[in-house]
């Protein structure tokens, strides 16, 4: 939805409240303590939460969904799932901290990680199946504490980079127009590794593809596992600047994260960059729902409750 139509459905803090606990019910509400389903916990009105028909233990609206253990209102976190839904860039924490007036960063700047952490975490659960390209990639980010006072490397295993795969499904197009990509993308997945090792390229096939999935990478030592996991694996061995014939999507999917990123943010530190790239991969696979999308991430939110821990940091290296 635009602006106009957010400041009409949601103009003050009990009409956010309001929704969230109409979208909590439809969704039903389980037990934290006996896990019963089928609507054994009712709401107390003038306790503010549910309270289980079994064993009487009490949760808050906010317990088990994105607001756990938040003291934030409910309107920052609704403004805050518009800002990232309807604006087809991104949107940093810096300045959603000077749209709410809010006089504390820190708060702000985990409140967007954790939806950031929902959208991953809502993504994590489909797989990728069908034709799917595969590549690496290296993506800037600010050194760690602990490299800072090593001599800086260079090329693949530079201090200032940070691994990630890269994963798209996509299907050959008959006879594609002059100037258009021979494939059309579906989905995508971006997943930060700690190395290039054939394990670790293995393990994160095997949990984000489909066994039936065909492969299309390059010829690179670290793909030699990988068709003993899907159907088929096609290795293309072409000089690097002719990959994107082969692997469109996947190029194009890190040229325009890179390009996102570097426009918004003001240096991220590599513990973190798994939350931008999920922020950037939810919005592409839905890139099609058009104003459905705050409501899909509103059911994401209530669904579920983030990993998101926050560390020491410092403001200048965090968007």
């Amino acid at each position: 939805m635009n602006i106009l139509d957010f400041a009409i459905n949601y103009p003050d803090e009990e009409s956010c409240r309001k929704k969230f606990k109409e979208q909590r019910d439809q969704m039903g509400v389980t037990c934290r303590h006996c896990n019963c389903k089928e609507h054994y916990c009712y709401w107390l009105e003038n306790k503010q939460a549910y309270e289980c028909k079994r064993c009487r233990v009490r949760q808050t609206l906010r317990s088990g969904t994105v607001m756990q253990h938040s003291n934030l209102p409910y309107r920052y976190w609704f403004v805050a799932m518009h800002l990232l839904t309807a604006t087809k860039g991104s949107f940093s924490a810096a300045e959603l901290q000077r749209q709410l007036g809010h006089k504390r960063y820190q708060p702000i700047w985990e409140m967007v990680n954790k939806l950031r952490d929902v959208m991953g975490k809502r993504d994590d659960e489909y797989t990728l199946e069908g034709a799917i390209e595969l590549d690496d990639a290296f993506f800037s980010t600010e050194i760690s504490l602990e490299e800072r006072d090593k001599p800086l490397k260079r090329g693949r295993g530079s201090q200032k980079k940070t691994k990630v795969l890269v994963m798209a499904e996509s299907k050959t197009v008959e006879n594609p127009k002059p100037g258009k990509k021979p494939k059309k993308v579906r989905y995508l997945k971006m997943k930060v590794i700690s190395d290039l090792k054939s394990g670790t390229i293995t393990r994160n096939v095997k949990e984000h593809v489909e066994s039936t999935a065909d492969l299309t990478t390059d010829d690179s030592t670290s793909y030699t596992k990988l068709k003993e996991h899907v159907h088929s694996h096609t290795a293309s061995v072409i000089p690097h600047q002719d990959l994107s014939k082969v692997l469109p999507w996947v190029h194009t999917a890190i040229s325009n994260a890179k390009r996102q990123l570097l426009g918004v943010y003001y240096k991220i530190k590599p513990e973190y960059l798994q939350y931008y790239l999920n922020q950037f991969c939810y919005k592409f696979n839905r890139r099609y729902f058009g104003e459905n999308q705050f409501d899909r991430l509103l059911i994401a939110a209530v669904s579920c409750a983030p990993d998101f821990k926050s560390r020491i940091y410092n403001r200048n290296y965090c968007g």
